[in-house]
This record gives structure tokens, C-alpha cells and sequence, in this order.
């Protein structure tokens, strides 16, 4: 099954991470000098990928890539799929092949998976604290320069929803576009007169709400405002644009948040701070 993502060049993800790690154009680099000097080439490893921890499974096919590009004839069993939830001691994926090459590819793998699925299993804890079907936990920009497209990714198998996947795909004016352009209205009216058809607006007063919606705001951000407060601006918005609950949300307060009424709750720590799971990969001599 091929694994692609709109935007995600894997292949070249899987290259650029293999020459860091090798030190490709370095003086000396090039070469993953522990497994040349202690492993014959001929050496042949199986392996199992598995769980110490109760995880929410995201990267796997991104691990398989990582292994294919050093070893093109390994054999590669996924146990498990992405978005899958595993209990602790649950094997992930059964590998083997050339041992040089595993060894090698190894720590990219892991890393890969470890993150991602930290990531997805912080977000299915979420999603459960919520416990709202009517109600969308979104993700943020907030997200590791070069690892976006694999971190979102990795919050959909988690059962979360992505917000922009970057400064082109939605106009969010916020508080410094304001002070620039002097008022909430003005500055959204310059993105109305700029052709950009979907324009969030954070507004963290609720008086600000009925300026941003008749300068033509399409969505509203809800910005550090508590559960009253919050019921209060959905009931003066009344269901004209979609609403979304954003600021310092914990997994202790996104219920009331949710219970709110908003269409959307956002957090950005589903990115910016998910723990890495804890994964392990034993190898076996053959």
C-alpha cells in the first residue's frame, strides 16, 4: 500500500534523514561507521517493532520506508495499522534482512514512530476527555519545522481534525494583524477586499464579535474566554459563522469548553509538546 500525503515528499523525508544521520557531506561522514567495523555485510537480523506503552499507532509505513531505502528485498510484516490503539507489549511490526542496513535505518524508524505516535495517542486523549460529537478538536501551526504534513497526519489517526495546514490555505487575523490595521473590522475587511474567501477571526472581547461579522469574518476564533463567557459569544453569533474555542485548553477543561456550544476546540499542544511513546525494536541474529 502506498503511503502519500498532499504535499509530503516521502522518499525525499526518508533521504535527507538517513544523510543526517550518516553526516553525508562532512568530513569523514557518509557511512554509518559502527555497523561497518563490528557487523559482516552478509549478517542477517529479524526484528520486532513493539509497544511499551498503551499507544494510539501513527508512522508505521513511514518506518517501512526508512528500512526499504537501505534493504530493497527485506521482508516487512505490519502487525498493526495506523490509528490502531494497542495495549502495552503489543507488537507493531516483524522485520527482516540485512543487518547493516536495519541497524542503520533503525533509530530513524523509531524516532519517526515514537513521535507521531505520541502525537495521536495525546490526541485520542482528548478527543475521549471532550466526549462531544458535536464538537471538532482541531490542531495548530504549532508543529516542528519540516514535520508538518507527518504531525497532522498523525493527529487524524489520533481522531482529531487539522486547522490550516499553513499560512496560505486560510486568512486568521489576529491580534498583531489588528493592531496594524487599527480595528478587527478593518482588518478583516482587507482581507475581503484581497479576494481571500475563508477569513478566521480571533476576537478575545465580546464586543468585537459584531464588527468581525459584518466586515465578512467566515469563522471565528474564540480566544482564552472561560465557559460563560464562551456561551455568551455563541449565542450572539446565533449559528451565522462556525465558532471555535482556543487558549490554554487542558484536557481538565476542554469538556465545559466543548459543552459551550462551539463548533471547533483547538490545542495547541497536540503538536507542540505530545510525549513520545515508548517504542522498541529487538533484534534477533539469523
Amino acid at each position: 500500500m502506498v503511503f502519500e500525503l498532499p504535499g509530503f515528499d516521502l522518499d525525499r523525508f526518508v533521504r535527507d534523514t538517513l544523510a543526517e544521520d550518516l553526516g553525508e557531506g562532512l568530513p569523514g561522514g557518509g557511512r554509518d561507521v559502527t555497523s561497518e567495523s563490528v557487523i559482516p555485510t552478509d549478517a542477517r537480523f529479524s526484528g520486532v517493532m513493539d509497544s511499551r506503552d498503551a499507544i494510539v499507532v501513527a508512522g508505521l509505513p513511514v518506518a517501512e520506508a526508512f528500512f526499504r531505502a537501505l534493504d530493497a528485498d527485506i521482508a516487512l510484516e505490519r502487525l498493526v495499522e495506523d490509528g490502531d490503539e494497542v495495549a502495552p507489549g503489543t507488537d507493531l511490526m516483524r522485520i527482516e534482512g540485512n543487518a547493516r542496513a536495519m541497524l542503520t535505518a533503525e533509530r530513524a524508524a523509531l524516532n519517526t514512530v515514537q513521535h507521531l505516535s505520541g502525537i495521536a495517542t495525546l490526541v485520542r486523549s482528548y478527543v475521549r476527555a471532550m466526549d462531544n460529537s458535536a464538537c471538532t478538536l482541531l490542531d495548530t501551526r504549532k508543529t516542528i519545522p519540516g514535520l508538518r504534513m507527518l504531525e497532522k497526519y498523525a493527529v487524524r489517526m489520533g481522531g482529531g481534525s487539522n486547522h490550516r495546514m499553513g499560512l496560505w490555505d486560510a486568512a486568521m487575523i489576529k491580534d498583531n494583524h489588528v493592531l496594524v490595521a487599527g480595528s478587527v473590522a478593518e482588518a478583516v475587511r482587507r482581507a475581503v477586499d484581497a479576494g481571500v474567501r475563508e477569513i478566521i477571526c480571533e476576537v478575545d472581547r465580546i464586543d468585537q464579535i459584531e464588527p468581525a461579522l459584518a466586515a465578512g469574518a467566515t469563522r471565528l476564533l474564540l480566544d482564552n474566554m472561560e465557559p460563560p463567557t464562551l456561551r455568551e459569544a455563541v449565542a450572539l453569533v446565533a449559528g451565522r459563522v462556525p465558532t471555535e474555542a482556543s487558549g490554554g485548553i487542558t484536557l481538565e477543561t476542554i469538556a465545559a469548553k466543548a459543552a459551550t456550544g462551539v463548533d471547533y476546540v483547538s490545542v495547541g499542544r497536540l503538536t507542540q509538546s505530545a510525549p513520545a511513546a515508548d517504542i522498541g525494536l529487538d533484534f534477533t541474529a539469523l
